[in-house]
């Protein structure tokens, strides 16, 4: 019987109570929760509307001043938005639990996808949704993978990747970036560092996007099946890669992570192994490709902060912080309140799911002067909230940084006379709950200048 992740019993919306079945937690197994409709906010937060995929910062603005800290009735969330909560929560691990970090929902999925998962391997603990000592252990190990020196040797790569990818769009004087570029680069540089062969990028992009799809769950049935098949199939290759490693050996990161050991602890099982390059490739699929999206937009909206990277590329470091902070590529995660607790002033009943608005938060005018200003001159570096803060920041970090300060600036190099294309479906934002960024995003440049 495959194990489902997280809460097996879910609390429709009424104001009972309820009770919650957590079977992986190490705090108390059955929580009661009592619906707190009093807390609502008056404004309506639906991440996936439209009007607000167009542009959510007016009414992240109005959360941060009337609601700081609200139930989301609709989604069964507690929603915080100010950057000092979200602080609290991120680093306060014996309060708010990691697991389902990246669920938007944890409605049971149906018996039908759960059938299918069944084929492979539990989905967690990973990286990103586990705490304690498992956290501990495979952040350590896994950390190996991002040492300065590693990233380091990354940075020619990366840079031939990048122009290897422009030339093949390059005379073409229109593209979509997303497809041709966005999703190649990242996906492309964490399969060198794994050691599989880059041919088989396109399936792990379609893999980590149907990942991304089973999380959010809210796709019909037969739809969220196929994601469930895609899944179970990139664990399985990612099982094959590894047992080819055990058995023949190798020097990438897939081979050191099967002999890694900390100091009397136990080294990574298979399936523990397997986890690791999935959340890997997923992670780089949420944050660089959604960041070179939004930064390209962000920066052609705002030519005279283009036009001072162009005089200054000094500037290009802290006009990448500027952009993960602007336009948060992942705009939170989710964590699972332990026992009674307040926040914010509000109180939050045992059980009760939160979600950490990064995205709110790094608009936050109490840490950032004039917030909804772009300006590529900023130092937020330390401040923003984009890779996450406490034990679970983001390990690829440096990674991601090091390839948008070279992809970024290359193409608006190569490119020249950049400009989103006209049409409605020229920009077409994702709609992915806890992401922002495009599906596609058509530019148009002058192909005989290029």
């Amino acid at each position: 019987m495959f194990p489902r992740d997280g809460i097996n019993a879910y609390a429709e919306e009424k104001c009972v109570d309820v009770r919650i079945e957590r079977p992986r937690t190490n705090y108390s197994s059955i929580a009661t929760r009592r619906c707190p409709v009093i807390n609502e906010c008056p404004v309506h937060f639906d991440p996936l509307s439209p009007e607000q995929l167009a542009d959510p910062y007016p009414l992240y603005s109005r959360m941060r001043a009337e609601c700081p800290v609200f139930y989301a009735q609709e989604h069964d969330l507690w929603i915080v938005t100010r950057h000092e909560d979200v602080l609290a929560v991120v680093r306060d691990t014996k309060t708010f639990s990691s697991e389902n970090a990246v669920r938007a929902s944890v409605r049971p999925l149906s018996a039908s996808v759960l059938a299918v998962l069944a084929e492979g391997w539990p989905l967690s603990p990973t990286l990103t949704d586990s705490d304690g000592d498992v956290h501990r252990r495979l952040r350590l190990l896994v950390s190996k993978a991002f040492t300065p020196r590693r990233i380091q040797e990354m940075e020619g790569p990366v840079r031939q990747m990048t122009d290897e990818l422009i030339d093949g769009f390059a005379a073409e004087g229109r593209a979509d970036i997303i497809e041709r570029f966005a999703w190649h680069l990242p996906l492309a540089t964490i399969a060198d560092i794994l050691g599989v062969p880059r041919k088989d990028v396109p399936l792990l992009h379609r893999w980590s996007y149907s990942w991304l799809r089973l999380m959010q769950a809210t796709d019909p049935p037969e739809e969220l099946m196929a994601c469930a098949s895609d899944v179970v199939s990139m664990q399985r290759y990612f099982m094959e890669e590894l047992r080819r490693r055990e058995r023949e050996g190798g020097s990438d990161l897939m081979a050191e992570l099967l002999t890694a050991r900390i100091a009397g602890r136990e080294p990574l099982t298979t399936v523990e192994a397997m986890r690791v390059p999935m959340n890997l490739i997923i992670a780089g699929h949420v944050t660089v490709t959604r960041a070179i999206g939004n930064g390209l937009t962000t920066l052609l909206a705002a030519p005279e902060q283009l036009e001072m990277v162009r005089r200054d590329p000094d500037l290009i470091p802290t006009m990448v912080e500027e952009i993960l902070r602007f336009e948060s590529p992942a705009q939170g995660l989710f964590r699972t309140v332990r026992e009674d607790t307040v926040l914010g002033g509000v109180t939050l009943p045992a059980g009760a799911r939160v979600m950490v608005h990064w995205g709110s938060g790094n608009r936050d005018q109490s840490v950032f002067p004039d917030p909804d200003a772009f300006d590529v001159a900023r130092d937020s570096a330390t401040t923003h909230l984009a890779f996450g803060k406490g034990v679970h920041a983001c390990l690829g970090a440096p990674l991601a940084r090091l390839q948008l300060k070279i992809a970024i600036p290359r193409l608006l190099e190569r490119l020249p006379g950049l400009r989103l294309a006209h049409g409605a479906d020229a920009a077409v934002r994702d709609t992915i709950f806890f992401a922002r960024g495009f599906k596609k995003l058509t530019l148009v440049w002058d192909a005989e200048a290029a």
